[in-house]
């Protein structure tokens, strides 16, 4: 005689924000879907949370802005923690370091001792605002970190699982990695018609494996209708302009830009910077950056040259891997530091020239 089915535990989920717009936040909402089709009763707690239609969750709204970073962050975990304290239901899963409880299961996207916090805009008080807000989450990472010893820390490729490990040696044996099904590419930059949006999408009919996250400004609506055209649409994930790039490079798994024309590129040494592995075409800047199979490869506009690279990196993690560390090794040649030195010293010499 047969045992019966053993019922699905409950599960709280706790986030920021969840839905269909951002990589972190759809991974989250597929997370939900799938819990839910296994018979879990998920409750959430939250700032937003859309999900699919008829997909049945307790959502609780965390209420309170959602920037700037620095009164946000802070805001959320102090009112969220309370929330999570008076509902959380069975197996507790917090989304990073954003709240003050002990939980069972901690989900690290983005590793804040190893990956800065990128300024919106190049001003001064973006720029101090940006420092301000990864001493914080650091800070933040650390304390919570600590206090979840006990905790199941899941990093959501073995890169990340492998920096925690490096970063927070005590939980070495507490770390794990779940790695998301589908494998993601970011392209990052408006002039969407220069940059090879469009022959980027077409590439993803011939590239199944990967999904597309386009930040940046455009036009949205042909862009879309295109991916839709060639039934892809549910694959290309037109997030607009974000406040941080830097989540766009954290979630994805290699960056793409079949660029036209460049002057430097700074996107590209942004992505490198970040430990993606680098798909771009041979344009200024890009040239000197790119390694074909040490950090990346150079390719073409066509949409198979695109397909084909992706295809091959789809089909080899540790080649991902590979060529990720490579383009972090090769960013460390370039820095705002030098870049200003070099100025410097120019201007010195001039001033010389001019008195002689």
């Amino acid at each position: 005689m047969s045992s019966p089915t053993r019922p699905a535990g409950e599960v709280t989920i706790v986030a920021h924000d969840i839905g269909s717009v951002g990589g972190m936040e759809r991974v989250l909402a597929e997370l939900i879907v799938g819990l839910r089709a296994h018979g879990h009763p998920v409750t959430v707690i939250a700032r937003t949370c859309e999900l699919p239609r008829g997909t049945e969750v307790s959502f609780h709204r965390v209420p309170g802005p959602a920037r700037p970073v620095l009164l946000a962050y802070p805001w959320f975990m102090f009112v969220g923690s309370l929330m999570v304290w008076r509902l959380r239901r069975g197996i507790v899963q917090a989304t990073g370091a954003i709240v003050a409880n002990r939980v069972d299961v901690i989900a690290v996207h983005y590793c804040h001792k190893v990956g800065p916090v990128t300024p919106s805009r190049a001003t001064l008080a973006f720029r101090l605002h940006a420092k301000l807000a990864g001493a914080l989450m650091g800070i933040a990472e650390r304390v919570c970190f600590a206090a979840n010893r006990s905790a199941a820390f899941v990093g959501v490729s073995e890169g990340v699982a492998d920096e925690l490990r490096e970063h927070y040696p005590h939980l070495r044996e507490r770390v794990q990695s779940i790695h998301n099904d589908r494998l993601l590419a970011a392209f990052v930059g408006s002039e969407w018609e220069r940059k090879g949006l469009e022959p980027l999408i077409r590439a993803l009919a011939t590239a199944p494996a990967w999904d597309l996250a386009v930040a940046g400004g455009g036009d949205r609506a042909r862009y879309q209708a295109l991916a839709d055209s060639l039934g892809v649409g549910a694959r290309v994930h037109l997030l607009g302009v974000l406040s941080d790039v830097q989540l766009a490079y954290a979630l994805a798994d290699a960056f793409v830009l079949p660029s036209s024309y460049e002057t430097f590129s700074l996107v590209t040494f942004e992505a490198a910077a970040s430990g993606l592995p680098l798909l771009a075409s041979p344009v200024s800047g890009v040239r000197e950056l790119i390694r074909d199979g040490e950090n990346g490869f150079l390719i073409g506009r066509e949409p198979h040259d695109i397909a084909a690279r992706l295809n091959q990196l789809g089909a080899d993690a540790a080649l991902r891997e590979r060529l990720g560390a490579g383009a972090r090794e090769s960013a460390l040649a370039y820095s705002w530091e030098s870049m200003v030195q070099k100025h410097h010293q120019l201007y010195a010499r001039l001033a010389v020239d001019a008195r002689a």
